[in-house]
């Protein structure tokens, strides 16, 4: 069903595998007319249970920011829940994850506790960081998510070393290394693909291609604005997705996470827009009001329910007990992160290595560098 081009790429669409479309053109709306078998049902809901607690949890995250619950950067996946859930289903438990500072969707879907991530965005000791990460550096060794990072484009050449580490010692698992559009256009990108592509490391980098890389459009930062096709230059196999369908994009994720197994590196762009601005302080004045209402009516979620109800096999009283269940779950997981304790100062410096390194400093802001050893005058 995949229609092979004159590169090693391949394309998915919503309505239909390998449908072609223009680099500008808007994402095609999700097909609610066609009837859905009871399996394919089963898998729809369960794709609506997942992108529910995402937009439920990151909803309460806007509303906490604003209350001075969260401190720091607070980046959102408002938008982008059918890439996450298509993303994350076809990853098994032990296979490696890296992405960037917008990871709260990710780590949900990981299978890390609600409850651990929202006490880590509140800062406290019982969040997945211990409450030292926040919102932009989560990190779970147990479900094997291995970083949120601050700084663009930092987790590729990590996710390459995990890559090689896996090749090294001969296992199966695989790593995903997901990045915003705007992290191609720096040297890291292009380092890790060419070193994957050249060593055959078993690792799935994905482009979540929103349109914006802060408020610059690809196509004002990027010559070629199919970002998948720069995995040409290092012959390695690519797609691009329409990623406001989660089973789409599950289908796109399940070749090239076949493709990893089997020690062939996988570019995968998923094209999903971002609902709310860059982050949670970004008022996104560079949209024009109909961007606005076109976001709007490619709400993922929305376009989900529709699909669904439209198939016959779900009522929408059904979708929204789901709904309901995940706002449980969300303000439990709210009321227990403000239940949490604050860390303590002295655990500031806990974890920065993995082993014990010699002159470690445990130096405070405002302490001397080093302690006085001089007697006062007159002594």
């Amino acid at each position: 069903m995949v229609e092979e081009t004159s590169s090693p790429t391949k394309k998915f669409s919503a309505k239909k595998l390998a449908a072609k479309k223009p680099a500008a053109e808007k994402v095609a709306p999700i097909n609610n007319s066609v009837k859905l078998s009871q399996n394919q049902s089963d898998e729809l809901v369960s794709f609506y249970e997942e992108m529910t607690l995402v937009r439920r949890f990151e909803e309460r995250a806007a509303r906490s920011y604003t209350q001075a619950l969260i401190g720091g950067y607070c980046h959102l996946n408002l938008g982008e829940e059918a890439a996450i859930a298509g993303l994350l289903k076809e990853l098994n438990y032990d296979d490696y994850l890296f992405t960037n500072y917008r990871e709260h969707g990710y780590a949900l879907l990981k299978g890390i506790d609600a409850k651990r991530l929202m006490a880590e965005l509140y800062g406290r000791v019982d969040g997945v960081s211990k409450g030292w990460g926040g919102s932009m550096h989560m990190f779970d060794l147990e479900h094997r998510l291995l970083g949120g990072y601050g700084i663009v484009g930092g987790q590729l050449p990590l996710a390459t070393g995990a890559a090689l580490a896996i090749d090294y010692r001969g296992s199966r698992e695989i790593v995903m290394c997901t990045m915003g559009d705007g992290t191609t256009n720096i040297g890291a990108f292009h380092e890790s693909l060419n070193i994957a592509a050249l060593w055959k490391l078993p690792i799935v980098f994905v482009i979540i291609n929103n349109g914006l890389g802060m408020g610059t459009t690809v196509s004002k930062s990027s010559a070629e604005p199919e970002l998948h096709l720069r995995g040409a230059s290092y012959r390695m196999e690519s797609a691009r997705v329409d990623g406001l369908d989660p089973v789409a994009v599950a289908m796109a994720t399940q070749i090239a996470v076949q493709s990893a197994r089997a020690k062939k590196p996988f570019l995968l762009e998923v094209m999903t827009p971002r609902l709310r601005g860059h982050s949670v302080v970004d008022p996104a004045k560079y949209r024009s009001e109909k961007e606005v209402i076109d976001l709007k009516n490619h709400d993922p979620v929305t376009l989900l329910h529709d699909r669904i109800v439209a198939g016959g096999f779900v009522t929408s009283e059904e979708l929204h007990q789901i709904d309901l269940r995940a706002i449980k779950k969300i303000d439990d997981a709210h009321h227990f992160a403000e239940e949490s304790a604050h860390p303590d100062v002295s655990t500031l410096f806990d974890y920065n290595y993995a082993t014990p390194v010699p002159n470690d400093s445990r130096r405070l802001p405002g302490q001397a560098l080093f302690p006085s050893t001089s007697k006062a005058v007159g002594n």
